[in-house]
């Protein structure tokens, strides 16, 4: 129980800390009793600001003022000189701090972009996740990764810069099929006219950024010249350009009539739900519009714009236009605008139209929001409905919002590797994907496979699923006991900590099956550890799904049937799902969904719902045990010897096969030529007499030669091969 007096303390603090409060710009921070940061915000003046989420009533509709006065326990405030350095301060503070009341909007890695690097001899245009401070130039951030690879697709195909990498131009010898099909001026071994090459990156650039009225008419000018100067060739190339540039503004609105870039801001709200939507406008034209939801917003319409503005455009790769427009200003909209203008290097114009066109393009920005919004609703609305017909349909106990399937891929008996993907209503959820590298099957029997596999992912889910039980026992006991940690400095709700150690241990436990009782010896180099490589290894991680789905008919859902059974998991709910196919009579069986307990199959129409949930899941586990597979065959083929050797790290290996030349001149060094490689102690030496033995002094000894590494041996600085793909990996 929290102490009185305690309470009053910080309420008297919090009192004072307002009653001082300077009239002057800067940023704020709400602080909780735990101490973390709950809200970063900036203003024109910190006191008339502040003060105001704590006044009773109020003129806007501050739907967390109530919330703030149970959380917010301390306040610190940080005074700058002008608007704008409060714009920079409070965007720099929600990347720190990343508060829960603040805006948040998707990490800016999940966005594909399009680099152009103007500081390299011969520009090309690439995808980055994350932009870098290099000054090269980057357009996007494209939020459907189909888009960004369609734009490149097109600038490739009518601009003509080079689509490979550094190291291939280097070392490139001939034209490629690119330079064939007329889809690159192979600078990397013809004569290209470096004017002609800058013209068409400037081209590309224009392109980019949605200025086509400028690209059209120097494109229409270079072609009339070559066409005069008798370079049809030439002339043709800047003809195929203007039709791909006329394509694409023919899918253009035309909204405004000034050669003005806008960006046009319109938000709906319901309750704590808001739905924000992007109109990009350049010379005019709508070239694209964009959709955000945003859950859980406690906040009041400005500071939900004000925050948004502050994450949108703080992504690099963001094009700043000419002008914003949105429906309200928000708090230090003078700053604001002037952090915009010094990210662009020129002046930008925050606005809220009062009368015009532009007051048009906010009203249909507004109206997309709101139809945003109500799309989405329905959507998830349509959800359910579906989720419910697969219950009903399959007779399953809970609706089915986790699906899991499993899926195993080999090559002739080799490589056999398991897949496991998730769906969490209905998309996947690539945090909880995992790869098996089966251990003790190598002669292609799926049964087996598919039951070491399962074994392994159910006892970390059972693992996972017991500490689950602990915590909430012991944290029921504590809450009755009055345990001190339950109620000794703790606002009330407060979780206690999770025991990581403890589950991670516990998942991390080795399954041991009936087909992996051959393999207790330590996995052979290469093989895949069972902790997970990219994702956590905790509890949640690892808890079970409402629906396991196995590929397959009756002989799979049997197999995965014993295996969860053998470790005491009768409530699991598991079906299998057999492909459309056509027996020998004929006949044209579709997709069937078998049930435990079932001799038949319940077929399932091609348009049916639940078929819909189920045929997804399938497809991305096949999908993903083959990536998996074909990862794996990779690595074994290009793997070395030297690599199973212990004691030897990547460094050494590398330096050896480096200097030595292969591992053929390792086999023939002596003591003295191995300890005179760069790096090589006298333990390494040891470690590798272990498994290479010294050569025969009375056989000629000749020096290894330098020459180019063995194949498949790593190259200096590249990775260790290995097994692809450890259980947790999640597909990009």
């Amino acid at each position: 129980m929290v102490n009185p007096s305690v309470k009053q303390d910080s309420e008297a603090l919090l009192a004072a800390k307002l009653a001082s409060l300077p009239t002057k710009p800067g940023c704020y921070l709400f602080i909780d009793k735990s101490g973390d940061v709950v809200y970063v915000g900036k203003a024109k003046s910190l006191r008339s600001r502040v003060r105001s989420y704590f006044q009773e009533g109020g003129s806007d509709a501050r739907y967390f003022i109530p919330i703030l006065r149970k959380i917010v326990a301390d306040l610190e405030t940080v005074v700058t000189a002008t608007e704008k350095e409060a714009a920079v301060l409070e965007n720099e503070l929600v990347k720190q701090h990343k508060p829960r009341f603040n805006v948040k909007l998707r990490d800016d890695k999940d966005f594909l972009c399009l680099k152009l690097d103007l500081q390299k001899e011969w520009p090309m245009l690439e995808t980055v996740r994350r932009p870098a401070p290099d000054k090269a130039r980057y357009f996007g951030p494209y939020h459907s990764a189909t888009s960004a690879r369609r734009t490149l697709h097109l600038v490739n195909k009518h601009f003509q810069l080079r689509t490979c990498s550094d190291a291939e131009m280097a070392s490139r010898r001939r034209p490629c099929l690119q330079y064939q099909i007329k889809r690159c001026l192979a600078p990397c071994v013809m004569d290209v006219d470096r004017d002609l090459y800058k013209e068409m990156v400037r081209s590309v650039a224009l392109f980019l950024e949605g200025r086509h009225d400028e690209l059209t008419g120097e494109l229409t000018t270079r072609m009339r010249e070559a066409s005069r100067e008798l370079e049809f060739e030439r002339a043709a190339i800047y003809r195929d350009q203007l039709r791909a540039v006329e394509a694409v503004r023919e899918a253009q609105r035309v909204v405004y009539v000034k050669d003005v870039d806008q960006d046009v801001v319109g938000l709906y709200r319901e309750g704590t739900l808001v739905e924000v939507e992007v109109i990009l406008v350049r010379q005019g034209r709508v070239i694209d519009t964009l959709s955000f939801s945003l859950r859980n917003m406690e906040l009041p319409d400005d500071e939900v714009l004000g925050g948004f503005l502050n994450e949108y455009y703080g992504v690099a790769s963001t094009t700043i236009p000419d002008e914003v427009l949105v429906p309200l200003l928000p708090d230090g909209a003078e700053g604001v605008a002037e952090w915009l203008g010094d990210r662009r290097g020129r002046k930008v114009s925050l606005l809220v139209p009062q009368r015009g066109p532009r007051v048009d393009l906010l009203k249909m920005a507004s109206e997309n929001a709101a139809h945003a919004f109500r799309e989405k609703q329905r959507s998830s609305d349509d959800l359910e409905g579906r989720l419910e017909e697969l219950r009903e349909r399959l007779r399953l106990p809970t609706l089915p919002r986790r699906i899991e399937c499993c899926d195993i891929s080999h090559l002739g008996g080799g490589d056999t590797v398991g897949s496991i993907v998730a769906l969490l209503d209905g998309q996947p959820d690539k945090k909880r994907y995992r790869s098996f590298h089966v251990k003790s099957v190598a002669d292609g029997d799926d049964y087996a496979a598919m039951y070491e596999v399962l074994a392994r992912r159910f006892r970390r889910g059972k693992a996972a699923r017991s500490a689950g039980r602990r915590e909430r026992s012991a944290d029921e006991e504590a809450a009755a006991t009055g345990a001190p940690g339950a109620a000794q400095g703790e606002a009330p709700g407060d979780e206690a900590p999770v025991d990581e150690a403890a589950l991670s241990g516990a998942s991390d436990a080795p399954a041991m099956t009936e087909t992996a009782d051959a393999a207790a010896a330590p996995p052979p180099a290469g093989a895949e550890q069972e902790a997970p490589r990219s994702a956590p290894s905790s509890g949640a991680e690892w808890e079970l799904p409402d629906l396991f789905v196995v590929d397959g008919g009756r002989g799979q859902l049997k197999v995965a049937l014993s295996a969860a059974h053998d470790l005491g998991l009768h409530d699991l709910p598991i079906v299998g799902l057999a492909k459309e196919r056509e027996t020998q009579t004929g006949e044209k069986l579709v997709d069937r969904v078998y049930l435990p307990g079932q001799k038949n199959g319940i077929p399932l129409r091609s348009t049916s719902s639940a078929l819909f949930f189920l045929a997804r899941a399938r497809d991305e586990a096949h999908r993903f045990a083959n990536h998996a597979r074909k990862r794996l065959g990779k690595a074994r083929r290009l793997r070395s010897e030297i690599e199973d050797i212990p004691g030897l790290g990547d460094a050494v290996r590398t330096a050896l096969l480096r200097e030595l030349g292969s591992l053929e001149g390792v086999r023939r060094a002596t003591d003295a030529q191995i300890l005179a490689v760069t790096g090589v102690k006298k333990r390494h030496l040891a470690a590798l007499r272990k498994v290479i033995p010294a050569p025969d002094p009375s056989s000629p000894s000749d020096a290894p030669e330098s020459g180019a590494p063995e194949s498949g041996a790593p190259e200096s600085g590249a990775p260790e091969s290995g097994a692809p793909g450890g259980e947790g990996e999640a597909l990009s």
